[in-house]
């Protein structure tokens, strides 16, 4: 068995649902430094996936079936080792993994990695707790009218799921599985207003989310109730009056030690634009919520930022299958390079 070279903050996880042949989808390892290839792994039909918390494990919840696209259903969570990609055992889950396009909100673990949360679909809602060190399935939790999983930064047994109402439920569970409590949060946006995006990133915590209409929502979601902060705006009036909105399928990206907030925006934004990729990429000082820098969208319909004090920005384009790496570590954007085209139809890209 051979590993991979020792990784750095630039390592990619890129996430293929191969659409011109859903069945066979990928999650293609890259090198961000070097553009070197240095592994696949099969992630069979409509995968989500998730990277243990120190990034030693490769978790995809998947589904296959008997006859490749037909035939009795079986849903799994494969198990990776994440430095020699060599596949390390499956827990079977019940067959109502969401089949749907690939976003981090459909799969987390929690924050020690004990626990991992699958998003469910049929299309009832509900999310399977599968236990990563008993190697399997510890509950399923009813969330009817909610959607994603939001791991609590602090309690391994807890986790909140966005509602349709604008509120957040949290759910508490024991050690068992069982459901300790269920509490649900007053409305922290208007659902037929002003949407939020399920897209996430963290920092100091704290879960961030933006709205299609370019307010940012912050919440606590380390106690038994979601706490959301005050929200704030990205936009200037002159912003509003030339429409731009937030847009995109992965639009914001945090790095924690400067407090940067990235967010892919596009100007003349209406009813349904919300997908639309970025023009521009609006950089935020998130300790004095003020917008520092207006860097060229490069189409980007996906944004990640690298940890570390030497912080990249990576931004895909959907629809041309094309990577940009922008140097942020400085007070303005640096283009660094345009990638080389990696697998078909990547759509979400985690980093080491």
């Amino acid at each position: 068995m051979v590993k991979m070279a020792p990784p750095t903050p630039q390592r990619m996880y890129l996430v293929d649902p191969a659409f011109n042949h859903m069945i066979d989808g990928r999650l293609h390892i890259v090198d961000g430094d070097s553009e070197r290839y240095l592994g696949v792994v099969s992630t069979g039909y409509s995968a989500s996936v998730a990277l243990s918390p120190e990034r030693k494990e490769i978790y995809v919840a998947t589904t296959y079936y008997a006859r490749l696209n037909h035939g009795e259903r079986t849903d799994v969570v494969d198990i990776h080792d994440a430095e020699t990609l060599s596949w390390k055992g499956e827990i079977v889950i019940p067959t109502r993994h969401a089949q749907a396009m690939a976003a981090r909100n459909l799969l987390q673990t929690s924050a020690d990695g004990r626990l991992l949360f699958v998003q469910n679909a049929t299309p009832a809602t509900s999310v399977t707790v599968v236990d990563l060190q008993a190697r399997k399935v510890l509950a399923e939790v009813q969330t009817p009218g909610c959607w994603s999983v939001y791991p609590s930064p602090t309690t391994r047994g807890r986790f909140s799921a966005m509602c349709g109402n604008g509120s957040m439920l949290t759910v508490s569970l024991d050690d068992a599985g069982k459901v300790l409590s269920r509490k649900q949060s007053a409305p922290f946006f208007d659902p037929d207003q002003d949407p939020v995006f399920t897209n996430f990133d963290r920092i100091d915590g704290r879960f961030v989310f933006v709205s299609y209409h370019g307010k940012v929502h912050e919440l606590d979601l380390s106690g038994e109730e979601a706490r959301a902060l005050p929200p704030w705006s990205l936009l200037s009036a002159a912003d509003a009056k030339k429409a731009w909105r937030p847009g995109g399928y992965q639009l914001v990206a945090i790095h924690e030690a400067s407090k940067r907030l990235f967010v892919g925006m596009h100007d003349k934004g209406e009813e349904g634009s919300h997908k639309n990729p970025a023009k521009e990429i609006w950089a935020f000082d998130l300790a004095s919520r003020k917008r520092v820098e207006r860097i060229p969208g490069h189409e980007a319909g996906v944004l990640t930022v690298s940890r570390g004090d030497a912080p990249r920005l990576y931004a895909l384009d959907v629809e041309k299958n094309r990577i940009v790496q922008l140097d942020v570590s400085g007070p303005k954007a640096r283009p660094l390079r345009t990638m080389k085209t990696i697998g078909e139809t990547p759509i979400q890209l985690e980093l080491q």
